[in-house]
């Protein structure tokens, strides 16, 4: 239960993020900072709502997923494209926690990890016909061409 909660953060996080800075047009920098400070704050006045587990871990997910939702309108406008970084950026957290201790601008890292890996899964994924073509030019040029 407690990584579907954060899955769900980690996508909300993201999404809400793009939400904030594009239609309500807050900019980047300020729809991030402002939900992940109502995010902290609501943690810090609230600790023992939650179990200890996902009170210390939910605020963490939100701010590494609002890095994620700050990307701009013109790289990528897809929502779906989005929650699937969240989710990405989640599951590398929850399952290596702790690599990234002791590095400065962890999360922001392993945001931009997420982001670019779903982007170019998107990307080859809606170009797969034009990347089959070209491995077999490729593959013809170097093995020659067995008709």
């Amino acid at each position: 239960m407690n990584t579907f909660i954060l899955i769900t953060t980690g996508i909300l996080g993201a999404t809400l993020t793009y939400f904030v800075s594009e239609h309500l047009r807050l900019g980047a920098v300020k729809a991030s900072a402002l939900l992940s400070l109502i995010v902290g704050l609501f943690f810090y006045a609230f600790p023992n709502l939650l179990n200890i587990y996902l009170s210390e871990h939910l605020p963490i997910v939100f701010v590494g997923t609002s890095f994620i939702g700050m990307v701009s309108s013109k790289t990528l406008k897809s929502y779906t494209l989005l929650a699937i970084a969240g989710a990405l950026f989640t599951a590398i957290y929850i399952t290596k926690n702790h690599v990234f201790d002791g590095y400065g601008g962890a999360l922001g890292a392993l945001a931009f990890i997420a982001l670019l890996t779903t982007m170019g899964f998107a990307f080859v994924v809606s170009n797969s016909t034009k990347i089959k073509r070209k491995v077999v030019v490729v593959w013809q040029k170097v093995f020659g061409s067995e008709n």
